[in-house]
């Protein structure tokens, strides 16, 4: 007796198997989310590292938090909030993730240019803050022009 045959259903997906390369060898937008990635790992610890000046772990000063000047407080608990925010974007790849992040890149790259007073005016810390922001721009960029190709 023969098998009847099986009519193959198109609506069907295969299934995924472990260590088979992406469909549609999306390589750039795989490296977009790993970058993301590290960048959520960062701002997390930036974002613990303003919280524990806040509670008084490893400030600058011994008097306290609140002894330091206005501008200090500020933008200290600006960052606190806005990269532990971002972490959370960045790690989940959500749209607003990015956002958040650029939003918090550009503002300490200005706090460090434009007021030099709050945390020392660092060239190394702009530096780096616009590299990062050039990688991300890359390879969005990249990602954006696998997908559409």
């Amino acid at each position: 007796m023969s098998e009847p045959a099986i009519e193959e259903n198109p609506r069907v997906l295969e299934p995924v198997h472990a260590g088979q390369s992406e469909a549609g060898g999306e390589i750039w937008a795989t490296r977009l989310v790993l970058f993301l990635r590290l960048m959520a790992a960062v701002a997390l610890v930036k974002g613990l590292y303003y919280w524990a000046i806040v509670c008084g772990v490893g400030a600058p000063s011994p008097q306290g938090f609140d002894s330091y000047a206005m501008p200090f407080q500020s933008a200290t608990v600006f960052f606190a909030v806005i990269d532990l925010v971002a972490a959370v974007g960045l790690w989940l790849a959500a749209p607003w993730g990015a956002v958040v992040w650029l939003t918090s890149v550009i503002s300490m790259a200005a706090v460090e240019a434009l007021f030099p007073q709050v945390y020392g005016g660092r060239v190394w810390v702009i530096l780096v803050e616009l590299a990062l922001l050039g990688v991300y721009l890359l390879l969005a960029l990249f990602a954006a022009r696998e997908h559409t190709s």
